[in-house]
């Protein structure tokens, strides 16, 4: 995203690079969030989302390249309490409440949420007293959620945040995340979930062996992977001449049927008509869920 106010980006990837041995987990990754923004990043496991997201937050350092935070080196500032951090790894704490937990972590940050605020945006008001370590999977989850919550960031880190919610937390977890976005703070959140990347974020960021391969809207992405999915029954039909029709970008087999992505549908089916092969036709719009796949189709090595 180009910014044009002159303040620095909340975060800001310049050809970063992280290597393992031979592995490069981030591969010479370019990405701005602007102030404000929020921001989905999409990946296989292994696409070097974790990677990214431990260079952003000062965890590791790259190798090559930058990684700077509201213009900054990322530890100064986590010093300064400007970022929040919701992990998969974090563990629970024994013997403590929730309360008792959240209270603790908003006392490191100079300009906290108020505790009763941080409990009531992560939906756990009503845990306040209970242990954190007799708490369920997605309870522990949002508990997770009022830490990252509690120091009153400007930038708000979530990875996989609605892991282990059921849908009810999930929607109510959503709602909490968008009050909170809205007040201009800036949130970069990793999922699993296609959906909810394409109904919460401003930009979705696909990473692919540990490199940006798209960034855009979810119509953006859906457009750049084949806008339109045009699907006939092949009949024992081969499909050499269906990847030479107009408009087709990419041709797969399944399951009898041949699926056709393709940047103009109606000239593809006006081309199939031609041919006599349209049998079973079908056009649907491409899913997030298509574009993802064919974006990041050809990469077969975990990262």
């Amino acid at each position: 995203m180009t910014n044009t106010t002159g303040t620095p980006p909340a975060v800001s990837f310049t050809g970063a690079v992280k290597t393992y041995g031979a592995l490069r987990a981030v591969d010479g990754v370019d990405l701005r969030i602007a102030t404000g923004e929020t921001v989905a990043l999409l990946g296989r496991n292994g696409a070097g989302k974790s990677t990214a997201i431990s260079l952003l937050l000062g965890l590791n350092e790259p190798d090559d390249g930058t990684v700077e935070l509201f213009g900054g080196p990322p530890e100064r500032a986590v010093r300064a309490g400007r970022v929040g951090a919701m992990l998969q790894e974090a563990r629970a704490v024994p013997r403590v409440t929730v309360r008792e937990l959240v209270s603790f972590v908003a006392g490191r940050y100079p300009d906290p949420l108020p505790v009763a605020r941080a409990l009531e945006l992560a939906g756990i008001a009503d845990l306040a007293g209970r242990r954190v370590d007799r708490l369920s999977g997605g309870q522990t989850q949002r508990v997770r959620f009022a830490v990252a919550l509690a120091g009153n960031p400007s930038l708000l880190v979530l990875d996989e945040p609605t892991a282990a919610l059921d849908v009810e937390a999930r929607h109510a977890f959503w709602d909490s995340m968008r009050t909170y976005a809205h007040r201009g703070h800036t949130v970069l959140f990793s999922t699993h979930y296609l959906e909810e990347a394409d109904a919460y974020a401003d930009r979705i960021v696909v990473l692919d062996r540990g490199r940006v391969v798209a960034d855009g809207t979810g119509e953006q992405l859906r457009k750049a992977a084949g806008g339109t999915l045009v699907s006939i029954d092949l009949g024992g039909r081969g499909t050499e001449e269906l990847g030479l029709l107009p408009g087709v970008r990419s041709v797969e087999v399944r399951g009898g049927r041949a699926l056709l992505r393709t940047d103009d549908s109606d000239a593809t089916v006006v081309a199939l008509a031609g041919l006599g092969a349209i049998r079973g036709l079908e056009v649907t719009p491409a899913s997030l869920d298509e574009a993802f796949l064919a974006l990041t189709a050809h990469q077969t090595e975990a990262v």
